[in-house]
């Protein structure tokens, strides 16, 4: 078992102290002839075969050599760690004062770690204690006897390290020393202090930059009870390691034999706590050694500490020594991120990962070796920089020691980098593990069943459900805001990816500001949410997506989320599964208590505006049973002018389609055939669904020509499309799209012509009379000659009627609907033609249209 230094105390020191400094007659052979000055030169001129001579006497030696076969550092010295004077004559009392802890020197070998015996460098005037053994001359003060010295001193570290080949013999070794007693120290809080100290130490580019908060957030933290209580819990040992860092450093011990006492100096702590009290001790030397060399010039105290450390020296040598220092601060940070990462291993939520997860098995079983090698590689940082402030910065010159920190950082790397890649599998898995229990518990909170005080739960579950910052923008005042503003209101969720239109954000835009005019009124008691929904493995987060984020947002009047980013990806999976969201806006319905009374209401208010309020399932189907078929359905809130001509009692034909040629047939036939019959007509084209750019085409003829009425504004041609689509929706929703409807049935063909060319309808009034396709419209109108006789009889209206219901019936149009993978599509659907279930079919189309209209269903 590894033995521990016992701490030095008063008395010891002054015992010690007390001991004669003039060494008994030594006895044998090889200590006499030292005690010869003629032998002392002879052994100057071969000190290797001097030393070899004295190790191969150590039986003559009255004090045996311990060979340290535990792999702890046993000292040879009677009075290990003090500070006793050294003689360069032992008859001249000539102290030498540059070799403070000299006497701390300890000889030692690691058997289990591969760590060979160094012989002693032999000295001028080799001193013998009182005992008669021949004691190593200090490290210190042989490395400032000779620089080589210590190039071999920090070589024969570096070999002891690369020789390490096979860590499971290191790793038993350390398994040894570790025997928690179960006490949980929290050391986030200290790790907190020591990042603060080694990011300032190691001049931390990003870290000082962003310096100002952090040091506010660490001030706040340092002024809580149980911080100081554990600060004050933990001093103690991490003294006790600065000490034992700062004396071996100076003894020259190996690095091995001195991790392993730190390690037995922690073995009672978990691998987390280990690392972070050692990191602490680390960080204490290293600070203080910055803080003199940042504060020495103006401060006469730390200016006078500084000479003594020898750093005015050294900071006069700042280019020689920059490949030494950056090997430092770069082994550091490695260090530290080791560090964060073991911590981090420690702090993951075991109610979401349990120990026989493969990433947190696999990393559990490298961080004894992580924690052995960070607590190794803070050893020679420590060493590095007791042996610039004891032998100057010729010391620091030499690109060897800078080679061993680079050695020691690629190897903390490699372990970092794997600790790093089972860490994120960690926090995947447990993400997966979050999100099934927030989805779960989303069923949960909207099951039909299950009953609540007011909507806040829910809405947190949905949006936000965290205190720590306002998740709403409000869009009339632009300020941030809490989900408070809409406890027990009804609530419509708007939600919709990037990708909203123009038209189609302007036309919702116009219908809630009509309902807020009359804020009283019954209608107008409901809030609008904008739910952004980014799928992130999609779309990704950059400037793009964050500024074409805030750009839709600060058009809306209604509340929005503050960041798209908070709606979490079991949220998203739920709109999507559960409220059949795909591209589409969709509008989810909440009542006061947090209840969807309406999966979809965005049908409803295409259809009827704030009129459908409280836009419920049953307040949809109270609207259709009050419907017909007529034009004012088809119309309704956009255009007045159409509305003035339907309460004139005019004959009306709506049309559309794409084909120039086709519309212009239609409409000079039309016109013709009216000025014959001598009956007030009215044309007006509303375009077509897609083919944005061929309805332009279309409508610069109409104007040019001047064929008829059209409408100039695109968003009035989308509105009218989207109206006709959401009432098919709206009966799918319902499941009501194949009923025995006229209305619905009329409304299915007026969709299904538009998909195979031009269509026309022809009202007198509000009345519809003929629902026709552009392949039996213009035949119907160009036959007036055989039809004319009945105008008089029963009327223009259903003279007309009849003879295209004739040329219907032979022509038989086809019927066609195709739905886009990203709507709901129903199971089967009927044709409004034959009645007969339609086929399906699995189609890929391309329009080569790029500006299609917005929104469209079809």
């Amino acid at each position: 078992m590894a033995q521990i230094p016992q701490k030095t105390t008063p008395s010891s020191l002054q015992g010690s102290m007390n001991t004669p400094l003039n060494p008994t007659t030594p006895t044998t052979p090889s200590a006499q002839s030292l005690l010869n000055p003629a032998a002392a030169q002879a052994l100057l001129s071969n000190p290797g075969a001097a030393a070899q001579a004295l190790l191969n006497n150590a039986a003559g030696i009255n004090q045996p050599l311990h060979t340290n076969t535990g792999g702890v550092n046993q000292p040879l010295h009677t009075n290990p760690g003090v500070n006793q004077p050294l003689y360069s004559n032992p008859g001249a009392n000539q102290p030498l004062h540059s070799t403070p802890g000299g006497l701390g020197q300890q000889l030692t070998t690691n058997p289990g770690a591969g760590q060979t015996l160094t012989r002693p460098h032999i000295m001028n005037n080799p001193v013998t204690n009182h005992q008669g053994f021949l004691n190593k001359p200090s490290n210190a003060l042989a490395l400032m006897k000779s620089p080589s010295a210590s190039h071999a001193l920090i070589r024969s570290d570096r070999g002891g390290m690369l020789s390490m080949s096979d860590d499971n013999v290191m790793l038993k070794q350390i398994m040894t020393t570790h025997a928690p007693d179960g006490r949980e120290v929290d050391v986030r809080p200290l790790l907190y202090l020591v990042e603060d100290i080694l990011n300032r130490a190691t001049h931390h580019v990003d870290y000082l930059i962003k310096g100002n908060l952090a040091q506010a957030e660490l001030e706040e933290k340092a002024h809580q009870a149980n911080y100081i209580a554990m600060i004050e819990a933990l001093t103690y040992t991490i003294d006790r390691i600065a000490c034992e860092l700062s004396y071996k450093a100076l003894g020259g011990s190996d690095a091995h034999g001195t991790t392993t006492a730190i390690f037995n100096l922690l073995s009672s702590y978990a691998w987390d706590a280990k690392l972070v009290l050692a990191l602490s001790a680390f960080a204490l030397n290293y600070g203080e050694f910055w803080l003199l060399a940042q504060i020495y010039s103006t401060n006469q105290l730390a200016k006078s500490m500084a000479i003594l450390k020898q750093l005015p020296s050294l900071l006069e040598h700042t280019a020689p020594l920059k490949p030494r220092f950056d090997a430092l601060n770069n082994l550091i940070r490695t260090m530290m991120d080791v560090t964060r990462c073991v911590v981090e291993f420690k702090e993951l939520p075991t109610m979401y990962i349990t120990q026989d997860v493969p990433a947190l098995q696999t990393a559990m079983t490298h961080i004894p070796t992580a924690v052995y090698w960070t607590i190794r590689s803070m050893v020679a940082c420590a060493t590095q920089i007791t042996s610039l402030t004891s032998m100057g910065h010729e010391f620091g010159i030499s690109t060897t020691e800078s080679w061993e920190l680079s050695t020691l950082a690629h190897k903390l790397k490699n372990i970092h980098e794997h600790l790093r890649q089972q860490l994120n599998l960690c926090y995947l898995y447990i993400d997966e593990r979050k999100e099934i229990e927030t989805y779960q518990l989303l069923l949960n909170l909207f099951d039909p069943n299950v009953m609540h005080i007011d909507n806040m739960k829910v809405l947190k579950a949905l949006i936000y459900a965290r205190d720590d910052k306002l998740p709403l923008i409000d869009g009339s005042t632009k300020r941030q805001v809490g989900l408070d503003v809409l406890r027990r209101k009804n609530v419509l969720l708007l939600i919709s990816s990037l990708d909203f239109s123009a038209d189609e954000l302007s036309i919702l835009e116009q219908i809630y500001n009509e309902s807020r005019v009359h804020a009283t009124r019954l209608e107008s008691q409901y809030e609008v949410v904008w739910v952004p929904v980014v799928d992130r493995t999609v779309v990704p987060w950059n400037d793009e997506t964050q500024t074409k984020f805030e750009n839709l947002r600060s058009t809306m009047p209604w509340y929005s989320v503050s960041d798209f980013r908070i709606i979490e990806k079991p949220v998203i999976k739920f709109i999507k599964e559960i409220w059949h969201f795909r591209n589409k806006p969709i509008l989810v319905v909440l009542d006061p208590q947090g209840k969807v009374v309406c999966p979809n209401a965005i049908h409803m208010m295409w259809i009827w505006g704030s009129n459908a309020f409280p836009f419920t399932s049953l307040r949809e189907e109270a609207l259709w049973r009050e419907e017909t078929w007529k034009l004012e359905l088809l119309v309704d809130g956009i255009d007045p002018l159409i509305l003035n001509w339907i309460k004139e009692g005019k004959y009306i034909f709506l049309f559309g389609g794409d084909d120039v040629e086709w519309v212009r047939k239609f409409a000079t036939t039309a016109r013709s055939v009216a000025t014959a019959a001598r009956v007030p007509l009215e044309m007006a084209y509303v375009g077509k669904s897609n083919k944005r750019e061929q309805v332009r085409k279309v409508l610069a003829t109409i104007n040019v020509e001047k064929l008829s009425y059209a409408w100039q504004d695109m968003a009035m041609v989308w509105f009218f499309w989207t109206r006709l689509e959401s009432m098919l929706f709206s009966k799918i929703q319902l499941g009501r799209a194949d009923d025995h409807d006229p209305m619905m049935q009329q409304i299915k063909k007026l969709l299904s012509y538009d998909r195979e060319g031009g269509w026309a309808v022809f009202s007198k009034g509000s009345n519809v009379v003929v629902n026709g396709h552009s392949s039996t419209v213009v035949p119907a109108l160009g036959g007036y000659d055989e039809w004319k006789v009945n105008v008089a009889e029963k009327g223009f209206d259903i003279a007309f009627k009849e003879y295209h219901d004739k040329i219907h019936d032979v022509a038989h149009p086809c019927c066609r609907f195709e739905f886009p993978t990203t709507t709901r599509i129903p199971e089967n659907m009927r044709c409004p033609e034959c009645r007969r279930i339609m086929d399906k079919y699995t189609t890929f189309l391309c329009c080569h249209d790029d500006q299609g209209m917005p929104g469209s269903l079809f």
